[in-house]
């Protein structure tokens, strides 16, 4: 497969509601997306870099600076076999992780779409639908916390997140355990505190949670080892995983018990998939993280979810709990028993609204230059 043109479009989406992580606050989602033409076919994919470098280094510009100067250069006119011939092509940048994911999901779906499977098909995934919930950001009052997630567990959603920082954990952790006992409850602190401060949140093995997810530095995997031990509750990590050799390493580390597995993060489907079967084989649970993506991205979230060691729900969320209006004309809904269908047809399965997709670009440009 030849990959003949790529349209890059640079999107900004409003949030139903602000999304605030112990590193800001946001009202609006930017993302890019790839229309990649090759035989015939169109293929698309996204890269989840967002404009602030908060979560990662990564940032829609860096992303829009490495497809124009390095990627996309690298991928022209080149015969492709698969997404490993893919990365190969790409393994002299360093790093850039979700720039690569981004177009290496652009291919699966072609691959997809030539060979009539569907992405879970290709993928190896078992589940028709997939197990999900929902994760909720930081509030201004303990009071409107307990607002958001009651809303949600009457939508259906039957596991909840909660985003924590220093000073605002304990008590928030508290309010919701109060409030729903049995509720299947994790934490997510995004890198907020140090070896140090970390000793507050030693109390939370007192309620229950499922995991505590990366308390700290994305570079510290011998101080989250060093957590851990302290720790009945599993540590899980989420920014420090960038690859398979990451996961590998935490593993023998023991610096987490259970790893969450984004597409983005780690460069793409194929190290993504390389990684669950890593954990697989060590017994470690994994689950999906979300990075707030439209519809492409959320389709190709349900197809990884539906491995089998995918054993905690994810946080691929309904389409309404993110957008008004999603840039796919299918809508993803949230079934009674609080799972979402994977797609089953080829490829990613979803058809991109151009007229949404219009509206919600900021800027765009076509590879080669026309």
């Amino acid at each position: 497969m030849r990959i003949s043109q790529v349209t890059l479009y640079h999107l900004r989406m409003p949030l139903q509601a602000h999304f605030e992580t112990s590193f800001g606050r946001i009202y609006a989602r930017e993302c890019i997306l790839l229309e990649v033409h090759a035989e015939g076919m169109t293929g698309w994919g996204e890269c989840v870099a967002d404009r602030h470098p908060g979560y990662a280094y990564e940032t829609v510009g860096t992303a829009w600076h490495l497809y124009q100067e390095f990627i996309l250069p690298a991928l022209i006119g080149k015969p492709l076999v698969d997404a490993a011939d893919l990365q190969a092509r790409l393994a002299h940048i360093k790093g850039h992780q979700m720039a690569k994911a981004g177009v290496e999901m652009a291919l699966w779906d072609l691959l997809g779409k030539a060979s009539g499977q569907s992405l879970r098909e290709m993928l190896g995934g078992e589940r028709r639908r997939v197990p999900v919930g929902v994760s909720v950001g930081l509030q201004d009052t303990l009071d409107e916390l307990l607002r958001v997630v009651d809303g949600y567990l009457a939508r259906g959603y039957r596991r909840v997140k909660l985003k924590i920082k220093p000073g605002r954990d304990l008590s928030v952790v508290q309010a919701v355990r109060q409030r729903h006992p049995d509720l299947p409850l994790q934490v997510d602190a995004n890198s907020a505190y140090t070896l140090e401060s970390a000793a507050a949140l030693l109390p939370l093995d007192d309620f229950d949670l499922l995991l505590i997810e990366q308390p700290l530095a994305e570079d510290d995997l011998w101080d989250h080892r060093r957590l851990q031990q302290r720790f009945h509750t599993p540590l899980c990590l989420d920014e420090s995983i960038t690859g398979p050799r990451q996961a590998r390493q935490a593993l023998e580390m023991e610096a987490c018990r259970v790893i969450n597995i984004k597409q983005g993060r780690v460069g793409g489907l194929l190290n993504a998939r390389r990684i669950h079967d890593l954990c697989l084989r060590q017994d470690v649970p994994v689950w999906c993280g979300g990075m707030l993506e439209t519809g492409v991205g959320r389709a190709a979230n349900l197809a990884l979810a539906s491995l089998p060691d995918f054993k905690l729900p994810g946080d691929i969320s309904a389409t309404e709990r993110y957008y008004a209006r999603d840039i796919t004309r299918e809508v993803f809904t949230l079934n009674a028993d609080s799972t979402i269908d994977v797609p089953d047809a080829p490829g990613l399965g979803v058809t991109v609204d151009r007229e949404a997709l219009e509206q919600a670009t900021v800027r765009k440009a076509v590879f080669p230059p026309r």
